[in-house]
């Protein structure tokens, strides 16, 4: 399925904020030198490697790149 067909049926942004912030988490395991990345960036980059089905909403991406930095951050001290 294509961005195009995806913006036509209106299923953008109908990714769980669960869902994101676990594929961040995991594509930050996975690729580190994603970590610095800025939200707009990641919507493309979890769209293109398969972590979502669509384009999730820019604000839930914020949100769930805080999140996971705070828990990356606590997994690095320890």
């Amino acid at each position: 399925m294509t961005c195009e067909s995806n913006l036509k049926s209106g299923s953008v942004g109908s990714v769980g904020s669960a869902e994101l912030l676990l594929a961040i988490r995991n594509l930050y395991s996975r690729r580190p030198e994603c970590f610095h990345r800025e939200p707009w960036e990641l919507q493309h980059v979890l769209f293109s490697l398969g972590y979502v089905d669509d384009l999730a909403d820019e604000a839930e991406i914020v949100a769930a790149v805080e999140a996971a930095r705070g828990d990356y951050l606590q997994w690095r001290a320890a």
